[in-house]
């Protein structure tokens, strides 16, 4: 443990020259160490701003997950399978009949009629006038 009361002494028998140095010496440090702890403290900021994003990343990696999981489920199940052959397939159970639509046989498709621009011819003082003086 150190006893005060000898650096005190000490302290006393150092002139006064010698103390300014001292003293320096110590604010010196204590600016070196103020910097270390504001260094420290960036970093632990970005620490933890990249701790927040990471744990947020896992969540939804976890909701991903538990939603492939579920696509998953339902792509082995029976529902599935008969779904898509009956929709994609086009596949029929035993004692179903199936029933296909056909279009009208006189069905006639008209073609869209596309109107074509009209082009509008300006003259040369026209087109200086709207720069000029607006439109």
């Amino acid at each position: 443990m150190i006893d005060f009361k000898k650096l005190f002494e000490k302290l006393k028998t150092i002139k006064i020259s010698d103390r300014r140095i001292i003293l320096v010496v110590i604010i010196v440090i204590l600016v070196l160490l103020m910097m270390d702890f504001n260094n420290r403290m960036v970093v632990l900021l970005r620490l933890n701003q990249q701790r927040d994003q990471l744990s947020t990343q896992v969540v939804e990696l976890e909701q991903t997950k538990a939603k492939f999981e579920e696509q998953v489920a339902y792509a082995t199940s029976e529902r599935a399978l008969e779904e898509w052959a009956r929709e994609k397939a086009r596949l029929v159970k035993e004692g179903d009949v199936p029933i296909i639509i056909l279009p009208p046989a006189q069905q006639k498709i008209s073609p869209t009629p596309v109107p074509t621009p009209e082009v509008i011819t300006v003259s040369r003082w026209q087109v200086w006038q709207a720069l000029f003086f607006g439109d």
